[in-house]
């Protein structure tokens, strides 16, 4: 077994249309959320339980992700240049990550994607998913446990949406109350963080299958999906509305999903 022990998977090949105003020139996850990437804010959720072997699933303007971690340390730490050709460096100040930058296509599906990083995989028992562009204050640790619990070859985090609209309350015509924004809408749905047994990677067809339909489906109908509810803080960035309230969030210093204090090794 790999001595950096559990991998996360994060999916960040995908074209983020419906937040074109950031997107034209960014690929989603490099759209920044209090002047980071919301991409290094993901794995920073992770690395707080102990996972900081990373492997990112590029397609749409992936050279943005490379070109960011290529010049992750230089970008964060102090150094002295001497014009004729002298750098030093003072301090070095990064996490300590393991990051695999894959190429896996511009139109890879979601399925397809985590087929092509198979090999980066290692002989673990399990590995965690999830997508670059959503932030959460789930236990990721206590996932594990529960997944590790369970036997099965497959978990997926279920949340409740917030709602996006404040509802009425009608009672023969009158409004007799009004809710700007209730907690939650409907049912517990995907959450995007996932707990997956490498054989999961058999039921993925190729490049054009999404994860989402025929191998979700398919593990559940075999009885291999649990599912590990989140009652807590859950927003994905679809939209820029999304993004504003994400970033009002970091301003205000009420990010729910800020699991680091601001005294760790952060870049």
């Amino acid at each position: 077994m790999s001595k950096r022990g559990m991998k996360a998977v994060i999916l960040a090949g995908g074209k983020g249309t419906r937040l074109a105003e950031e997107t034209v020139a960014l690929p989603k996850p490099m759209v920044e959320i209090g002047g980071r990437p919301i991409l290094w804010h993901i794995m920073k959720m992770y690395a707080q339980h102990g996972i900081n072997d990373f492997i990112i699933c590029l397609g749409y303007k992936g050279l943005k992700i490379k070109e960011y971690f290529l010049n992750y340390a230089l970008h964060n730490v102090d150094i002295t240049i001497d014009t004729r050709g002298g750098l030093r460096v003072h301090q070095q100040a990064t996490e300590d990550w393991h990051i695999t930058l894959a190429e896996t296509g511009e139109e890879t599906m979601t399925g397809g994607r985590l087929r092509r990083v198979r090999n980066y995989l290692g002989d673990h028992d399990a590995f965690c998913m999830t997508y670059g562009d959503g932030v959460a204050d789930i236990d990721i640790g206590e996932s594990l446990r529960f997944h590790r619990r369970h036997g099965k070859l497959a978990t997926v985090t279920a949340v409740r949406p917030l709602a996006r609209f404040g509802s009425l309350d009608i009672r023969g015509g009158q409004v007799k109350r009004f809710v700007e924004k209730p907690v939650t809408e409907g049912g517990l749905i995907n959450g995007g963080f996932f707990v997956l047994s490498p054989k999961v990677i058999d039921y993925i067809d190729g490049d054009a299958t999404l994860w989402e339909k025929e191998p979700l489906e398919k593990l559940a109908a075999d009885g291999e999906l649990m599912a590990f509810e989140h009652p807590g803080f859950w927003q994905p960035m679809d939209t820029l509305r999304d993004r504003q309230n994400l970033e009002a969030l970091w301003a205000q210093g009420n990010a729910p999903w800020k699991m680091w204090s601001d005294t760790d090794i952060q870049a």
